[in-house]
């Protein structure tokens, strides 16, 4: 696109908030301005709410709740399908508007359309298969009937790294289930969110189901908004600290909780390993989105019979990349998101060469315009180090080693965090006794990335409670309930 055509594109996302079904302004008089990280500029500025915006808009999910739980599942999932065919049409516009203001490359922003899209396709065709059962109690005195109904009102909190597909993995399956909601993108990145409620507003749905407040005070609109007893379900999309937090704010009114949080994924690659393939996941765990993503390889853990030849396959690959605006083509290294990440990233490099790490590649700031970070490739990390204990969120690849299967397994779980673990290995049984020993909620087993629409995503200890995604993605929208009527042939 052009300057031009970035401007037009720009013109066409709401600048306002969404609440009832009608794009209103914040009564706060504050305005959020969205930056392009790649130049620092501003792109857009959009309202800001307020807690009574916020109070609104709960209001407008409330009175919506039974109108909407009442339609038929078809005709739910028939406007998620909708929107599916409108995202798919309009999948360049999304890529762009995200990589404008993510910085993410355009390849990788078309990738995220495609998957974020999917959960639309998937949970249409979830809408329609809520079940239940019937049977005999064991007595044989009656009936039981056990039914699913939808949870209700829900506030739903999405992240900066993927503006889209946060936004679709949650607002998905809330629709399908029959629960109106309210979304908070982040303070970030909020224009996608802004575009896609227009677009699901194109979709038909009705007045109230969806309502988008965005706001830079986070928490002081968040906080009220969970403290209403009419809310019934709350989803976060986040770090640990801030969903430890959230949930301590869920727990006065019991509220359902979905929190995906932090991640600190190993990547085990065995010396039986193909080193090839191994390299390829390697460059899809870490380098994806900028390595700004919670299901990042975070510590690749190494035998020590191949860690330097495989230090130096990746090493190599890496020097390939070129760093630049997202917009650009051939761009595999766009601007990390704010000048905080920088520094993180940066803290964490010149701590593990303090305790003795070796830089193969990259391990600065870029200097100039943007928000940029080399890409990076440090090997002989000492147990320690701050790198291996805190989530990088950056294009940041750390190498330790370790010396057989038990070794390799005590290092990946070292660890509060269980999202995801990679391993590449080509001994099948092997495989299999990791996937239980591996304390992560999901494993890539000789693959690089493991995100899919049909499958539960979600993690163990701090790394969340719950799954998205998948059969059990609805299933966090809906509340069970037990009958039991007499025997009808007494």
């Amino acid at each position: 696109m052009t300057a031009a055509q970035e401007s037009e594109l720009l013109a066409q996302v709401p600048d306002l908030l969404f609440i009832g079904g009608d794009w209103v302004d914040s009564t706060s008089g504050r305005a959020i301005e969205v930056h392009d990280p790649s130049t620092g500029l501003v792109i857009k500025t959009i309202a800001d709410a307020s807690v009574a915006d916020g109070a609104r808009a709960v209001d407008a999910a409330v009175a919506a709740q039974d109108g909407w739980a009442s339609t038929a599942p078809r005709v739910r999932g028939e406007i998620l399908r909708g929107a599916f065919d409108l995202l798919q049409k309009r999948a360049d516009e999304f890529a762009m508007l995200m990589t404008l203001e993510m910085g993410k490359p355009l390849a990788e922003a078309r990738g995220e359309v495609a998957y974020g899209g999917e959960f639309l396709r998937w949970f249409s065709e979830e809408a329609v298969r809520i079940g239940g059962h019937y049977g005999v109690n064991p007595e044989g005195t009656g009936r039981m009937i056990v039914t699913h109904l939808p949870v209700g009102p829900s506030f739903l909190i999405t992240p900066w790294n993927f503006p889209l597909a946060m936004a679709t993995r949650k607002i998905a399956p809330a629709i399908a289930a029959g629960c109106t909601a309210i979304v908070k993108p982040a303070e970030l990145t909020p224009l996608t969110t802004l575009y896609f409620a227009k677009l699901l507003e194109e979709s038909g749905l009705p007045k109230g189901v969806l309502n988008v407040v965005t706001t830079s005070t986070s928490g002081e609109v968040s906080a009220p908004i969970i403290a209403d007893p009419r809310l019934r379900k709350l989803s976060f999309t986040g770090s640990t600290p801030v969903g430890v937090r959230l949930l301590k704010q869920a727990a006065d009114n019991v509220l359902r909780t979905s929190m995906e949080l932090g991640g600190n994924a190993p990547f085990l690659v065995f010396e039986d390993a193909d080193l090839e393939k191994a390299v390829d996941g390697a460059m899809l765990a870490k380098f994806r989105n900028v390595g700004q993503a919670c299901t990042a390889a975070n510590r690749f853990i190494v035998h020590e019979s191949i860690a330097e030849d495989f230090a130096a396959r990746v090493t190599a690959r890496v020097t390939q990349f070129t760093i630049g605006r997202g917009t650009e083509e051939g761009v595999g290294i766009g601007p990390l998101i704010n000048e905080d990440a920088v520094s993180k990233a940066d803290t964490l490099v010149r701590d593990a060469v303090a305790r003795g790490a070796r830089v193969l590649t990259g391990g600065s700031a870029v200097e100039g315009i943007g928000t940029f970070y080399e890409p990076t490739v440090i090997t002989e990390v000492q147990a320690g180090s701050d790198i291996l204990r805190e989530e990088i969120f950056g294009p940041v690849l750390s190498i330790v080693t370790f010396t057989d299967e038990a070794d390799a397994v005590a290092k990946a779980n070292d660890t509060e965090y269980g999202l995801v673990s990679y391993v590449f290995t080509r001994d099948l049984a092997r495989g299999q006794r990791l996937v239980e020993s591996l304390q992560t909620g999901m494993m890539g087993l000789n693959v690089g990335v493991v995100s899919n629409a049909a499958a539960p995503f979600g993690g163990v200890k701090q790394s969340g409670l719950g799954r998205e995604g998948g059969a059990e993605g609805i299933g966090e929208y809906l509340e069970t309930k037990y009958v039991l009527t007499p025997d009808p042939f007494v």
